[in-house]
């Protein structure tokens, strides 16, 4: 008897471990403000051989949708839950604010690593970096090589707002090269070097392609002669944008966007050949998605027509992005999934593919599992709502909305000292998906219906109105010694950083936004331009 039960006991753990050597690898990709024309598998003209590759390979996610701004998306992803419970749903985690995830949330790679994944992080973070509670080894990446935060450049020093950021597991480190080929060269030599008997969980999230934009020589060449012919965004922050540059007489940003879009396929063509090379292409699950709408402003190259609108827009242009996912051992390959799927989605959907169990047993995901949907082509119906918000450049300026299979609301919110106004636009999207045809007049209890259920929803962020100055942004710990915590200047940059926007945009802003939109510090407004310009 005790003999049967000895080999029962090794026929599980052998079971086991082949179980554990047969799950799929897992590489989620993703872009940062990638237009949805800007592809070649949607008729763009920027080459993209790998992600046309992956489009023929694996399966479009055609209605795959994230918030209009990057730290929210990235939320969505690692947690599986609405940034809007988080406390970063309106806007991105800056540099200089000390913003990050609550420790408490429970983190995707977390439960991969619990199921015997190796772990890693390659790429551009943006999810808290003022305390070690938010970094990414901290949040079950066993290996992190990349940047914090956003606002770093493609070249070294990696410091265009100054302080450089690149960094290997919490120690800086001197890198040469282009940012997107270093980030390949990280992947592939970590799947080289990985252990055979574990499968991997590979994130990388590019800085490509952000402003401000950068590529190699042979790639700016490539793209010189590049002529702008992006029809308009139907977007009126967008447009005009674009609309003042002329009138500056700027060059168009298109040709250095297009180029820097090229270099990050190029960096995807060498993790794939890798995958290819190791053998293991068969078996790994390969997402790719953008953080958001590409960036159609004039400062940004990017172009989601015939979508409207674009990055910080809760327009189709601003939140459903170029998504993929290949796995050939378990997807078929050429096909579209035209259902709803959110970056919420992706936790529990990699979770269920890779029979890992989510263990995140402190909070409910909002979030749902698509895989059946993926796999199967089973139709999973959406009929509760989706909610995105974003909070423009233009203090006081929001976007909202709400949708789902059959309706889609956005509101345009407008708020000045003493008044607010608020615009609404009832799209039925399934069958406008481009939003032309604005339905509000014709159904104004559709109209208030969806605008009650956004108004509740934005009662769940956690520190929100007059409470904002009361009490601290969700995860904030005091230091141990508060003379221990302020820094030096001999520890900081010899000077000041000179903020996002680039020095040519911020008077034609000044003016376009008014008081709205103030961006330049200790300004003096000329009363005759209706605070448009500073002195």
């Amino acid at each position: 008897m005790r003999l049967i039960i000895i080999l029962f006991s090794s026929f599980v753990v052998l079971s086991a471990s082949v179980h554990a050597t047969e799950r799929p690898n897992i590489i989620v990709m993703v872009a940062d403000d990638l237009g949805w024309a800007d592809v070649g598998f949607h008729g763009g003209e920027i080459d993209t051989p790998s992600l046309d590759r992956l489009a023929a390979e694996g399966m479009e996610l055609s209605r795959f949708y994230t918030t209009p701004i990057c730290s929210p998306t990235r939320a969505a992803l690692m947690t599986g839950r609405d940034p809007m419970r988080l406390g970063v749903s309106y806007a991105v985690i800056m540099p200089w604010t000390n913003l990050g995830i609550h420790p408490q949330e429970h983190f995707m790679p977390q439960s991969f690593l619990a199921a015997g994944y190796q772990t890693a992080m390659v790429g551009k973070w943006h999810l808290g970096h003022s305390l070690q509670a938010y970094h990414p080894n901290a949040r079950g990446f066993e290996h992190f090589y990349g940047h914090l935060h956003t606002e770093v450049g493609y070249f070294p020093p990696f410091a265009n707002q100054g302080g450089k950021d690149f960094q290997e597991n919490g120690v800086s480190i001197e890198k040469q090269g282009y940012e997107s080929y270093l980030l390949a060269d990280e992947v592939s030599r970590y799947i080289r070097e990985r252990d055979q008997e574990k499968p991997f969980f590979v994130y990388m999230p590019f800085i490509a392609p952000h402003t401000p934009l950068d590529a190699p020589d042979d790639l700016i060449e490539k793209y010189a002669d590049l002529e702008d012919k992006r029809r308009p965004a139907r977007s009126k922050n967008t447009d005009e944008t674009r609309k003042i540059s002329r009138v500056m007489g700027r060059d168009s940003a298109r040709p250095m966007y297009a180029a820097v879009v090229d270099g990050m396929d190029q960096a995807i063509g060498r993790v794939l050949q890798t995958l290819d090379e190791e053998k293991i292409a068969d078996n790994t699950i390969v997402l790719f998605f953008s953080d958001n709408g590409g960036a159609a402003y004039a400062t940004g190259g990017a172009d989601n027509v015939p979508l409207r609108g674009g990055k910080g827009e809760t327009w189709e242009g601003g939140i459903r992005v170029v998504s993929l996912m290949r796995w050939p051992d378990g997807l078929a390959s050429g096909k579209k999934m035209n259902q709803i799927m959110s970056a919420m989605d992706v936790f529990p959907t990699l979770a269920q593919a890779a029979g890992v169990k989510p263990a995140n047993d402190q909070f409910e995901l909002d979030g749902r599992s698509m895989w059946p949907a993926l796999a199967e082509g089973k139709t999973i119906p959406r009929e509760e709502l989706l909610y995105f918000a974003s909070e423009t450049p233009i203090r006081g300026s929001f976007m909202l909305t709400a949708f789902n299979d059959h309706w889609k609301l956005v509101q345009e919110v407008q708020q000045g000292l003493l008044s607010a106004t608020v615009t609404n636009y009832l799209f039925r999207i399934n069958e406008d998906p481009n939003e032309h045809n604005n339905l509000a007049a014709q159904f104004p209890r559709v109209v208030e219906s969806l605008a009650g259920k956004i108004h509740y929803w934005r009662t769940l962020y956690p520190v929100a109105g007059a409470r904002s100055e009361l009490v601290p942004p969700p995860g904030w710990r005091a230091p141990k010694d508060w003379a221990t915590y302020p820094r030096s200047f001999e520890e900081t940059q010899a000077v000041s950083a000179p903020g996002m926007p680039p020095a040519f945009a911020l008077k034609p802003l000044d003016f376009q936004h008014g008081e709205a939109g103030r961006l330049i510090y200790n300004c003096e407004p000329y009363e005759l331009l209706g605070g448009g310009l500073c002195k």
